[in-house]
Order: C-alpha cells, then sequence, then structure tokens
C-alpha cells in the first residue's frame, strides 16, 4: 500500500476539523453518545477525502544518449584492400 502523500493528509485533516464543527454546531447536541457518532462520521467523511485525492503519476525519466555526429553517418568509410594472386600488386 503506497504512504499517503502530503495533499491526503491535509486534505483528510481539514475536512476533519470542519465537518466536526459543522456538525457540532448544527446539530447543538449535548449527550456523549451524539458527539461521538459526529466525531466518527466527521473521521469517516475526512478518510474518504483523502482516500478521493488523486495519486501522482510516476515521473518517466528519459534516457539521454549522446549526440551523434552527422558527417559519420556520411562519410565514405576506407575499404581494406584485397590481396590478390598477382605479382603486379605491391
Amino acid at each position: 500500500m503506497p504512504r499517503p502523500t502530503a495533499a491526503q493528509i491535509a486534505y483528510g485533516s481539514i475536512t476533519v476539523i470542519f465537518s466536526t464543527l459543522a456538525m457540532l454546531l448544527l446539530s447543538q447536541t449535548s449527550s456523549a453518545v451524539g458527539t461521538a457518532v459526529i466525531a466518527v462520521s466527521a473521521l469517516a467523511l475526512g478518510l474518504l477525502v483523502a482516500m478521493t485525492v488523486p495519486q501522482p503519476k510516476p515521473r518517466v525519466v528519459a534516457v539521454s544518449r549522446p549526440a551523434e555526429h552527422p558527417a559519420e553517418h556520411t562519410a565514405e568509410k576506407p575499404v581494406p584492400a584485397v590481396a590478390t594472386g598477382s605479382k603486379t600488386a605491391a
């Protein structure tokens, strides 16, 4: 399992904090059970948000090759002399 990125941790934490505050203020609950339900639901919402943040794609590194000189391909290469059986060739 890959490690969470900084963006996932930040988005998840912010979601938990703000959703907990919003639900506590809107529900005006004073019981321990209501507060526990709100806390668990905020944690679940924060986890959902953190897991839906897109993962960064792995970077593809291009392999660099040494530059080729165009003159090397166009120049004629010397042909080795072929030994013949004649005595005139020295």
